[in-house]
């Protein structure tokens, strides 16, 4: 049950302010799952500085577009916030559906998570220039991720292009598999979030070789970046806020202060670093320009490699 914190204010023109109505976010992702859990606690926090209740509505289907084609279609009047995930600069070029970050404005991006491409803690692989060398001699590096099509897949094949070698990609159903795998010795590696290895490289079990970020991740420290190693490839999973295309700029600049308080507000980051997602922000217009030079580079990439979605 939401409480509606928000008070109606009247305008100069006699017109309620905005925001005076419930807000609602659509989270193209299931409850319970990152997504909707960042969501949720992000909108705890942006009811007091929106200062009107917001709730969170999960509309799932087709990799994200269902919950994408929602956000996009719906009324422009800022009252319908979509949760854009990098699966809309990718879900087009792989013939899932025909959404794209070009039927979205951008709000704000909040989050960053790099792939982080790791081994079993025997493995003979003690770097991943290592693993580029194994497979430059031909053995086949076996790489488990969360599915054809997906981020983590199209992270390790990235990489595996800027390092000019081939990984042979096995699709499980999720990143919790793909790693039961490594550890099984089914597959050489595995290529998901650094939050997702962590507890098994907490644990000795996992070696993590290679992060795709920018810098090092505080979840892995001693983990160094593909620009460390000399591999110009950075690729991971992101989350930010979007509105329909017709939303007037006002609206959205209102959107983004609010929302941005509530994301350099104390819970939400204690939240965000306890739970192992990263933060990245970007503002409305940093964010429309970062998605679509995702969706040109993936698009580059997929249609190199031929990828095409389960």
């Amino acid at each position: 049950m939401v409480t509606l914190l928000g008070v109606v204010a009247c305008g100069p023109a006699g017109e309620d302010e905005f925001p005076s109505e419930q807000i609602e976010i659509i989270v193209p992702w299931a409850a319970g799952g990152g997504t909707d859990q960042t969501a949720r606690q992000l909108a705890a926090v942006a009811e007091e500085t929106c200062g009107t209740g917001i709730i969170v509505s999960n509309q799932t289907g087709s990799t994200g577009a269902v919950g994408f084609q929602a956000a996009a279609t719906a009324r422009p009047d800022g009252y319908t916030v979509g949760l854009a995930t990098v699966e809309i600069a990718m879900i087009n070029h792989l013939g899932v559906a025909p959404v794209t970050p070009e039927d979205v404005r951008g709000v704000m991006q909040y989050n960053f998570d790099p792939a982080a491409f790791s081994v079993g803690s025997d493995s003979p692989y003690e770097s991943i220039e290592d693993v580029i060398a194994a497979a430059e001699d031909g053995e086949d590096i076996r790489v488990g991720t969360s599915g054809t099509g997906s981020i983590w897949h199209v992270a390790a094949a990235g990489l595996a292009r800027e390092a000019g070698v081939e990984f042979t990609y096995v699709p499980f159903d999720g990143a919790a598999p793909a790693i039961a795998a490594v550890l099984g010795g089914q597959i050489e590696a595995t290529s998901a979030s650094g939050a997702e290895v962590a507890p098994q490289v907490e644990a000795g079990e996992l070696r993590p070789l290679v992060v795709m970020g920018e810098e090092r991740l505080d979840i892995l420290p001693d983990t160094p970046t593909t620009q460390e190693v000399g591999i110009d490839w950075e690729s991971g999973a992101w989350r930010g806020l979007v509105v329909p295309n017709d939303t007037p700029d006002d609206v959205v600049q209102t959107l983004n202060e609010c929302f941005r308080e509530a994301y350099e507000s104390e819970q939400f980051q204690d939240f965000m670093e306890t739970q192992g997602f990263g933060m990245v922000y970007r503002d409305a217009g940093e964010f429309e320009s970062y998605m679509d030079e995702e969706f040109e580079r993936f698009g580059e990439l997929i249609r190199e490699l031929d990828i095409r979605a389960e």
